[in-house]
């Protein structure tokens, strides 16, 4: 007997710009296991080819109304290790236990009034299970959030993992229904933007401005991601190249 369903996953990631068109620079392998009381654990081994390369694992770990409850990450850049963070998150605190360069222990602990509405790690997929959090209810909307919990504040998700706040509005449009079809297939999808949609500016990691990031994300419940775009100067796509649902027995 296997209670639990699992989604196994991989994410290409290629560039947009004008001069390397189509050229994959990374790629994501992800597992999702739902558990039946609506837990969900993910796991993601994320690589991206860019010098100075890097490579990120993630294990994440959500109740049963998406709040993300723990978390391991673990970051090498240039095929060195940059640290290693184990993340907890309760009612009115979060903690972090880590080891940077392989000899700085760091302890963090953030208090607040409630939990934060979504912990950023860095995986593609990450980003799409948060949108569980938008209000769809009424249609096309945006929201607005701010003070939410992050490993790193870099665009790479490259610094850290330490316990630190995005400090600056994060707006997020919820666009509507679509269909959408990716080398996984032909799915019934949901389509956001985090940041705004029609916005010309384009962004830079030395100031913490993130180009707009639009994502089509499964529109059955587990918000898979099937592909997003990312404009400015980072001019990048992501696409879901593979797919296996295993149901519970």
């Amino acid at each position: 007997m296997k209670p639990h369903k699992t989604i196994k996953g991989k994410l290409l990631y290629t560039s947009k710009a004008p001069d390397r068109k189509g050229v994959e620079r990374g790629r994501e392998h992800f597992t999702i296991t739902v558990h039946q009381d609506g837990r969900r654990t993910l796991r993601a081994l994320c690589e991206i080819d860019d010098a100075p390369n890097v490579m990120r694992d993630v294990v994440l770990t959500m109740d049963k109304d998406w709040v993300t409850r723990d978390a391991f990450v673990r970051i090498s850049v240039g095929d060195e290790t940059v640290g290693s963070s184990w993340f907890r998150f309760e009612d009115t605190f979060a903690e972090c236990e880590g080891l940077m360069n392989g000899k700085e222990r760091i302890s963090e602990r953030i208090e607040y009034d409630k939990p934060s509405p979504l912990f950023g790690a860095h995986p593609i997929q990450g980003d799409a299970m948060h949108l569980h959090m938008i209000d769809r209810s009424n249609g096309p909307k945006v929201e607005i959030y701010k003070d939410f919990l992050m490993s790193s504040l870099d665009h790479r998700g490259a610094t850290g993992p330490s316990l630190v706040t995005w400090k600056d509005p994060l707006t997020i449009e919820y666009i509507g229904e679509d269909k959408v079809t990716v080398g996984a297939g032909t799915f019934d999808a949901l389509h956001f933007c985090y940041g705004e949609r029609n916005s010309n500016r384009p962004g830079s990691n030395e100031t913490g401005e993130h180009p707009p990031y639009e994502a089509w994300v499964s529109a059955d419940g587990e918000f898979i991601m099937l592909k997003a775009s990312v404009t400015g100067y980072m001019m990048t796509h992501y696409e879901l190249t593979e797919l296996e649902i295993i149901e519970g027995d």
